[in-house]
């Protein structure tokens, strides 16, 4: 099953400048896919595009119907006075609102309320348990714990906070949502060893589908199960790891820059010949002319290989139990 269709997507934000250009690709349910490609390439846009924060100039979008979609893009404003708690606490709203009226069907029911109410009633409740609803507080400490959110953060008022905490509270809270689908854009940056672990393992065992933005090797070795490189506005695709792509993007650039040196060579070859031929034509004997004409005609038909771009490798940054930002391209 399909969860993301994108089909010839074409982005600008000025005129004669395509940020994405007939980018397309599928994502699979519970697929776990790196995003990669040099600064400025385009990967933020393709999140914003994906949840409707930007319009595509061309080309279509399609998310599987009933999917939700998680993204942490900007830090949101949240209502003055509200705590860390407060946060995290409404990445549960959806389940608050079935507990709340659970808690008034059942008050409707005590006096004496008809069939439809216990349906409905039946139904919350399935639902409440299925969603983890009984599991609310735990589960919020679980995931604030492996963040490295102490219970004196989770008391502060969330304004008061730095840019690096906010980023790990707003991390927990997408992570606390009902979502389907996690688009993290450099998930890792103002976490620790220990918090990137936890979020690796986390991300290793969500049974959602998951697009990663992320400088950090290491991050993507573990959480990556396959990549998408965006380059010049297109995908190329790798069916693995960073450290396959590496090496498979390696194998592809050097196998195309072997057949760009092998047509440069033949259209030299091409180039000397239909030369000397106008030479010797000038010469004295025009007919020679028509022969490099000929040769000529022949080099526009000639396939040309386009000459192979170097990519950029993302560093290796050595990982210390320090708050690190992440290596760049």
């Amino acid at each position: 099953m399909i969860d993301i269709d994108v089909k010839n997507l074409k982005k600008s934000f000025e005129v004669g400048h395509d940020v994405l250009s007939d980018l397309s690709f599928e994502i699979n349910a519970g697929e776990h896919v790196g995003i990669l490609g040099a600064n400025g390439c385009g990967k933020t846009t393709l999140f914003k595009l994906l949840t409707g924060e930007y319009a595509p100039d061309e080309g279509s979008i399609s998310i599987h119907k009933g999917r939700r979609i998680g993204l942490i893009s900007q830090i949101p404003v949240y209502p003055e006075g509200w705590t860390t708690e407060d946060v995290l606490r409404e990445a549960h709203r959806r389940l608050r609102d079935m507990a709340a009226r659970i808690a008034q069907l059942e008050e409707l029911m005590a006096s004496g309320g008809g069939p439809d109410l216990l349906d409905e009633y039946d139904r919350l409740s399935d639902d409440f348990r299925r969603l983890g609803g009984w599991d609310m507080d735990r589960e919020r400490s679980r995931v604030a714990a492996g963040l490295d959110i102490p219970e004196d953060m989770r008391a502060r008022e969330f304004a008061k906070l730095s840019g690096g905490e906010k980023t790990r509270v707003n991390l927990a809270r997408l992570i606390l949502e009902d979502t389907d689908i996690l688009l993290l854009d450099e998930p890792t940056n103002h976490l620790d060893l220990r918090a990137t672990e936890w979020l690796e393992d986390y991300i290793t065992h969500f049974r959602g589908t998951v697009l990663a933005i992320s400088h950090d090797r290491y991050f993507l070795d573990t959480v990556a199960q396959r990549c998408i490189e965006i380059a010049d506005g297109r995908a190329e695709f790798y069916s693995g790891n960073y450290s396959f792509y590496a090496v498979e993007r390696q194998r592809r650039f050097d196998e195309q820059l072997r057949k760009y040196e092998k047509d440069q060579a033949k259209l030299e070859q091409l180039q000397k010949a239909a030369a000397k031929l106008h030479l010797w034509a000038f010469m004295g004997n025009d007919k020679l002319h028509k022969r490099a004409f000929s040769i000529e005609k022949r080099m526009e038909k000639l396939e040309k290989t386009e000459k192979p771009k170097e990519a950029k490798k993302l560093r290796a940054a050595f990982r210390t139990s320090e708050f690190r930002a992440d290596e760049v391209l």
